[in-house]
């Protein structure tokens, strides 16, 4: 049961748009180890002493917690993982195996011995129906064997997992008791930038404590977890809240506390939640099936930045741009094509691209879903019938590519047969050398250039033509190592 964790350039891919910089780690918080607001303050007066101004009307917070907080529940897991007792360098055997005897008597020392270890972990969740059913993370409760739910009134049950999805990080539990209290839930739709939240959990293990903040931001996609577009907020979460919820100002759960962003792995200011609309989905599924499906549409997506919206001629840098279909998924059976720009999904935007897998992972496999795209200057609209994505996952390419000023700067190729099979490409160009711009955005000797601003390049001449009529930026699409992904360079 330890805590998730990603790379730190994951991390500054995924939430540069937070200005977040430098080694930190996102991490999961599992350790080892209806409500009146208060009155509003009398108005200040303006300095002139003639309009007074709006007083702000702060939550009750001690009566949230005292209200909804015997709902919250602690959560102990224990599991067993995979160890040895010797030397890690020295090769392992098995008790069954018919040397295991031999070394254990005789050698004994300086071999590993496999053994399965006890381990233990904490985490939170909350009540949502009386007869106990309980919501929390999916990663609380993952690889354990035995789950033990403990109420504020000292009562412990053993619970039973009914699901997990690892999707969206939701698992639902089952408690053998009746007349319980719930928490009310409420809906992250309506939640505003800048509101009251408040979270009750079991940090490091200190059961029903309460911390508050304000919601930072909304629709954050994080490294690995397209499929929930989180709630950003400030507040005090650490490890063992995972899978507390996280109220609003009138005491509706609006989330689940899920992941922290930290250099220390401990609170510094950047907390998420998963939204509460996409939880109990989750849940019912799981309820009424035992598992969750989520749908899929078969492309890899990158974000529109300035230069790339030059390349393409949009009007503002939004939408997800489409470096890659799948052959036969849902969107190559849509008609849908390398450079097109997803703007819309049944009229909801996508302004970052990590909008559209949270959209798409929400919908029903076999539901059918219309895309407003943006392809060689004009709108279009295509309708997709979408897959499951228990088939495979939606990726998302992330580009590191920076911009430079000027020419192009590569030496450019036609790719012979042989290479163009290896490639599994129809035409394209290799890069023999790259220089100014295009090393500056990241083009490197060996890729192969697919397509300039979406339209597929076979020759020097073709790229020439492209180039000549770009204003101030051209997208590469660049193929290496079998992955494709837009590379924006500077032209003039």
């Amino acid at each position: 049961m330890q805590a998730k964790s990603f790379s730190q350039r994951q991390l500054v891919l995924a939430l540069l748009a937070a200005g977040v910089v430098g080694g930190a780690t996102v991490a999961g918080l599992n350790a080892s180890h209806a409500v009146a607001r208060a009155d509003a303050a009398p108005a200040a007066q303006s300095a002139a002493g003639a309009t007074p101004a709006r007083a702000a009307t702060l939550p009750d917070f001690p009566q949230i917690a005292e209200l909804h907080g015997a709902a919250v529940v602690n959560i102990s897991v224990t599991g067993t993982t995979r160890a040895s007792n010797g030397d890690a360098e020295t090769p392992g055997f098995e008790p069954g195996d018919p040397m295991f005897e031999f070394f254990r008597r005789f050698q004994g020392r300086g071999f590993a011995i496999p053994r399965d270890l006890p381990t233990r972990g904490q985490g939170s969740g909350f009540i949502v129906s009386p007869d106990g059913v309980i919501l929390t993370n999916a990663h609380v409760v993952d690889g354990a064997t035995e789950v033990i739910v403990k109420l504020t009134d000292r009562r412990e049950f053993r619970a039973k997992v009914l699901g997990k999805d690892a999707k969206t990080d939701v698992a639902v539990l089952k408690i053998a008791a009746t007349n319980l209290p719930t928490a009310p839930l409420g809906s992250a739709r309506d939640l505003k930038v800048g509101e009251w939240v408040l979270a009750i959990g079991s940090p490091f293990g200190f059961e029903n404590s309460v911390t508050a903040g304000v919601v930072s931001a909304k629709g954050r996609s994080l490294p690995d977890d397209g499929f929930v577009p989180f709630i950003q907020t400030d507040v005090a979460v650490n490890p063992g809240n995972s899978g507390g919820p996280l109220f609003n100002a009138r005491g509706e759960v609006v989330g689940i506390n899920s992941q922290i962003f930290s250099r220390s792995g401990g609170y510094q200011g950047l907390s998420f939640a998963i939204p509460i609309d996409v939880a109990t989905k989750v849940r019912d599924q799981i309820v009424a099936t035992g598992h969750a499906s989520h749908a899929r549409l078969g492309v890899t997506i990158q974000d529109v930045n300035q230069p790339l919206a030059d390349s393409f001629r949009l009007d503002r840098p939004e939408g997800a741009l489409v470096s890659s279909v799948e052959p036969g998924s849902p969107a190559d059976r849509a008609g849908l094509k390398t450079g097109d720009v997803i703007r819309k999904v049944d009229a909801q935007p996508i302004v970052a691209s990590g909008d559209l897998p949270a959209l798409i992972g929400q919908s029903t496999p076999g539901a059918k879903v219309s895309l407003e795209i943006w392809r060689q200057g004009k709108v279009e609209q295509i309708v997709a019938q979408l897959g499951d994505a228990a088939d495979k996952a939606v990726e998302v390419a992330k580009s590191e590519a920076g911009a430079g000023q000027g020419k192009l700067g590569l030496a450019l190729r036609a790719l012979q047969p042989q290479e163009r099979r290896q490639a599994g490409v129809e035409s394209g160009l290799v890069v023999e050398d790259a220089a100014g711009p295009a090393a500056l955005a990241g083009v490197q000797p060996g890729d192969v250039l697919v397509a300039v601003n979406g339209t597929p390049v076979g020759s020097v001449e073709q790229v020439r033509a492209v180039v000549a009529k770009a204003d101030k930026s051209v997208a590469l699409l660049i193929q290496r190592d079998g992955h494709r992904i837009f590379v924006p360079v500077r032209v003039g």
